[in-house]
């Protein structure tokens, strides 16, 4: 049996009514009808949050970036040399 989490809420009269009702219309407990609109708006939250948007302008300079050569500025390609010069030591 998977482990069981307590979540204990405190809403006002009107609102415990307006859930009362919406959970009756489906045919569920208020337990059960808040677990589920819980737990549908966060998976909709995190799905909004991990999409990644830009312009055409950005991808098309993001996909130049990557497929081009890379050089590194000045202040990497010193630390690039510094280490080198460790690692042959």
């Amino acid at each position: 049996m998977p482990a069981v989490a307590r979540f204990d809420l405190k809403m006002d009269a009107e609102e415990k009514d307006v859930v009362s009702r919406a959970a009756a219309l489906v045919g569920t407990t208020m337990a059960a009808f808040v677990r589920m609109a819980a737990k549908e708006k966060a998976r909709e939250l995190l799905d909004r949050e991990s999409i990644l948007t830009m312009s055409a302008q950005d991808f098309q300079e993001l996909t130049m970036a990557l497929d081009g050569t890379f050089k590194p500025n000045a202040p990497l390609q010193k630390a690039l040399n510094v280490a080198q010069k460790v690692r042959r030591v």
